[in-house]
């Protein structure tokens, strides 16, 4: 689970070896090599029970102190095997932490982390202590109610050495079922190794897993509840690195199959297209009057290109939103209103709270995922799983091309339902779509110069993106993927506004990479031309992608990449591949993690 997270690592485990049951533990700062050195050093007693947890800082920084688990007793150090009875790992925010916390210290707690996490492992032992039933999952519930904020929560207890007990609000926790095993992941890649069978957990669940593998599933108020179970489709080895460098090198080359997977099955015995789960009439579609893309980062990218497949094959107006601000600028929504959410987890906070205030509001909602079971899809009325299988590179590379066609697939589908496109329409588009995975894999082929030019640029300090049409948000992408992998200043701007600011920034041997729209929209294509020429004539370097048989911009190209000929809507499916491969060498060039860059998490569950 480290690609989750990875400031710090730590684990702890019921101690049986002496006799009464204890806690040991040992985490520490840094990634969690730095803790496979101190286990080395130290090892820990062998346990069946236990837990472990990767961080992403919010609370406090990334020091030893700071990482979890959090216990409920001074420890001497950061290793021991006296830490007191309760551990605890939690992801998320308790927001009321303060009054918590400064409750318990009026009783004496002392504290030894600047973490919200810590309070939540004082309140579970003075809960547990006071009940005296020797009840966990009891204890958990009663605390859980106190607590204010986004949180995943897991405990253990020494004196219920044969339960881990997790709690959930709005963030994810999942149940693995094993043979006479059971787990608790904010991700089944932690226990797909063990078992394919899961548990969806519902919002405000406490879940018990067992030393027999039994599991009980309740709400915070006690009520028994039934999870949906549901079996992984993808086994451990599609989380490794299968003789890679680096996982996102694996996930680019994956992405050829991620996009024919995403296609599969989607068109039933009519020859009409379905979605994975959908609760929306037709009726409802129809009345449809607007749409409301709202995504974050990468995802936002994907939706800013959807706008324009979706408007073109519907005709209903699209708006994208970041979902990070979609709440708080008070939208005007309808129930005539369609907001689609695009989510690789579905769990990313922004998200999640842009949809629901969606539908209080009364709109539908539709989700993009990846992540079968997850909150974003079980709270919308439709869903379009991407099948793209795990992504552990934490920047974004097949699960973009994996949203882009299942907009695609729901552009088509809304044009379809509401008459816009006949069926052998929106057949010729899914025969367009179909060739698109060999197009990509014939791009990949091709990236040796990208990979050699990328190596060359170790020197460069800024980067400028340029894009007309479709190409835009692909500058936006190839510009983000630079900032996060490289740490490089990039920028992605709409070519035409390259003159209304932006070219005073052009300046000598400044590398400017240009997407240029297919010379079959002569219009879009030379005005692009004409951008280039504006920028080569100030001295910078143009690092140009085109379709085969562009020959056009070769006299203004510094370095020309061709990518195979798709529809200029699909041109995003092919021409992103050498943006994220030039983004990967140059930040491997300079020395950098590509897989774990500083300061990223690959899900932010936290607003």
């Amino acid at each position: 689970m480290e690609y989750r997270g990875y400031d710090s690592a730590g684990i702890a485990v019921v101690d049986r070896s002496a006799g009464e049951a204890r806690l040991a533990g040992a985490k520490k700062a840094g990634k969690l090599a730095n803790l496979e050195k101190e286990l080395d050093a130290r090892p820990l007693p062998a346990s069946t029970t236990g837990l472990g947890h990767t961080r992403w800082a919010t609370h406090g920084g990334p020091t030893d102190g700071n990482a979890h688990p959090h216990f409920s007793a001074p420890a001497e150090g950061v290793y021991t095997d006296t830490t007191g009875k309760v551990a605890v790992i939690h992801n998320g925010i308790i927001e009321n932490f303060a009054r918590l916390k400064a409750e318990l210290a009026a009783d004496g707690v002392e504290f030894l982390s600047e973490t919200d996490t810590e309070v939540v492992a004082h309140l579970l032992a003075r809960d547990f202590a006071a009940a005296g039933d020797g009840d966990l999952g009891a204890a958990m519930r009663r605390v859980v109610n106190r607590l204010q904020g986004a949180f995943t929560l897991v405990a253990v207890h020494a004196e219920a050495p044969d339960v881990v007990v997790g709690a959930r609000r709005n963030s994810p926790l999942v149940i693995g079922v094993g043979e006479g095993e059971a787990f608790l992941a904010s991700d089944v890649s932690a226990f797909i190794a063990h078992t394919r069978e899961a548990i969806e957990m519902g919002q405000d669940q406490v879940a018990e897993v067992f030393r027999d593998g039994s599991v009980k599933l309740t709400t915070f108020d006690g009520v028994p509840v039934e999870g949906k179970r549901f079996h992984v489709s993808w086994d451990a080895s599609a989380a490794e690195k299968g003789g890679y460098d680096w996982f996102m090198q694996k996930e680019i080359a994956e992405q050829p199959q991620a996009v024919a997977d995403t296609l599969l099955g989607r068109v039933n015995g009519d020859g009409r297209l379905v979605l994975d789960e959908m609760r929306l009439s037709e009726e409802e579609l129809r009345a449809i009057t607007k749409i409301i893309v709202v995504a974050c980062g990468t995802a936002y990218h994907a939706g800013l290109i959807a706008k324009y497949a979706i408007e073109h094959w519907t005709r209903i107006p699209v708006e994208v939103e970041l979902a990070s601000e979609f709440r708080y600028r008070d939208p005007i929504l309808t129930r005539d209103t369609l907001v689609i959410a695009i989510s690789q987890s579905g769990e990313t906070m922004d998200t999640l709270m842009a949809i629901r205030h969606a539908r209080e509001q009364h709109s539908r909602v539709l989700a993009i995922c990846n992540t079968n079971g997850s909150t974003i899809p079980r709270e919308s009325d439709a869903v379009v799983y991407t099948h793209g299988g795990p992504e552990i590179g934490v920047a974004s590379t097949k699960a973009f091309l994996t949203q882009l066609t299942a907009c695609y697939i729901v552009g088509l589908y809304l044009a379809q339902v509401r008459g816009v496109k006949f069926n052998d329409e929106v057949a010729e588009v899914l025969t367009q779509l179909s060739e698109s995975p060999a197009a990509i894999a014939e791009t990949l082929k091709r990236m040796d110069p990208v990979r050699k030019l990328a190596r060359s640029m170790v020197g460069a300090r800024t980067v400028l993106f340029l894009g007309r049409h479709v190409g835009y948000p692909m500058a936006l992408e190839g510009a983000l993927k630079l900032k996060e992998l490289a740490y490089i200043h990039a920028e992605g701007f709409a070519a035409g506004e390259l003159k209304h600011g932006p070219i005073a920034l052009i300046e000598q041997d400044l590398p400017v990479v240009v997407v240029v729209p297919s010379p079959k929209r002569p219009l879009l294509h030379d005005k692009i031309v004409s951008n280039i020429q504006e920028i080569r004539a100030r001295g910078a370097k143009t690092i140009v992608i085109a379709e085969d048989g562009d020959e056009a911009v070769a006299p203004y190209a510094d370095f020309l990449f061709h990518v195979p000929e798709l529809p200029i809507l699909l041109q995003p499916l092919v021409a992103t591949v050498p943006l994220q491969v030039f983004a990967a060498e140059l930040a491997d060039a300079l020395g950098y993690d590509v897989d774990q860059p500083r300061n990223l998490a690959k899900s932010v569950t936290v607003e």
